[in-house]
């Protein structure tokens, strides 16, 4: 497996925009494989808007890839979003990396844009089938529940032959839906041995349905923090971690030194994760250039090969 190291953000923790820019150019110079940014539509705190900040780092860089983390189909409109995800790969030529969900039941979107949130699976798997085939096919003819298309095509096709298809959720579901449509799997909040119970299962799945996964195609993502544990900034997160899953944040959230990033990393990569998702836990400009300019000089180095 080749061992590929990105970075994330949840929210949007900087004071300026020029900050957020200092960080991208810092990651793009620095070695970071990918950039990722977390898709919420409504918030009651600042978090940037998906497919345009693909769009603006498409513009900005020139060597890094990224992805949206993950884009929950039933809230957009599948063949806009399937032009976007071309364009976006065009004009990055073939940087995109794509990853949809069927997003959270407690999701305030699901109010806000008058949704029933017991549609969302269907929906999900109608985008996902068209948005599939217009990358591939010239006219594209669908009926479905919640859509339909006649003789519709999209040109310029996205600049990767194959656009990979990242999809996120643990679910059995989510993961017949992985093994439907997927190239690859992102895990949400789950432990190294609960992620591996995930791929060997998905893994299973894509051989029964024809169309196996590379062993490379698993990811996961977990918060970092260069620093003690008792950090007073960091209990806000924990705490909300804990309430949204049950989990004790101990087991995800990798704190303290570059030895200790470096252990949860080999812990996934021995459950058959081999993409990773670091997102910084700090807030405010100088605070997480210094906890990614950290991680690139102590942890990026010395990732398992």
């Amino acid at each position: 497996m080749t061992i590929s190291i990105g970075l994330g953000l949840m929210d949007y923790p900087f004071s300026s925009t020029a900050g957020f820019w200092r960080w991208v150019d810092l990651c793009e110079a620095g070695g970071v494989d990918s950039l990722w940014q977390t898709d919420r539509i409504v918030s009651r705190t600042p978090i940037l808007e998906s497919m345009t900040t693909m769009a603006a780092l498409a513009g900005r860089t020139r060597r890094i890839k990224f992805g949206m983390n993950v884009v929950s189909l039933a809230f957009r409109d599948p063949v806009l979003l399937a032009k976007q995800c071309a364009t976006i790969d065009v004009l990055s030529e073939g940087r995109l990396l794509p990853a949809f969900g069927i997003g959270s039941p407690l999701s305030p979107e699901w109010k806000a844009l008058g949704l029933d949130t017991a549609t969302r699976g269907r929906r999900t798997d109608e985008a996902l089938e068209i948005i599939t085939r217009l990358w591939r096919e010239d006219n594209v003819s669908f009926q479905g529940r919640f859509s339909t298309l006649d003789q519709a095509t999209i040109l310029p096709r996205p600049a990767q032959k194959t656009l990979p298809i990242w999809i996120g959720g643990s679910s059995d579901a989510a993961i017949r839906r992985t093994a439907r449509y997927g190239t690859g799997w992102i895990a949400g909040a789950e432990p190294p041995a609960e992620a591996g119970r995930i791929v060997r299962a998905i893994a299973a799945a894509a051989i029964e349905a024809g169309r196996p996964i590379d062993d490379d195609h698993y990811g996961a993502g977990f918060p970092f923090h260069f620093g003690s544990p008792d950090d007073p900034a960091l209990k806000p997160a924990q705490a909300a971690f804990q309430k949204r899953t049950g989990r004790d944040p101990a087991t995800y959230f990798a704190i303290g030194d570059a030895d200790t990033i470096l252990a949860h990393v080999r812990a996934y990569v021995d459950a058959g994760i081999s993409k990773f998702i670091l997102r910084p836990m700090i807030t405010g400009d100088d605070a997480i250039l210094a906890q990614t300019r950290q991680l690139i000089e102590t942890v990026l180095p010395h990732a398992p090969c």
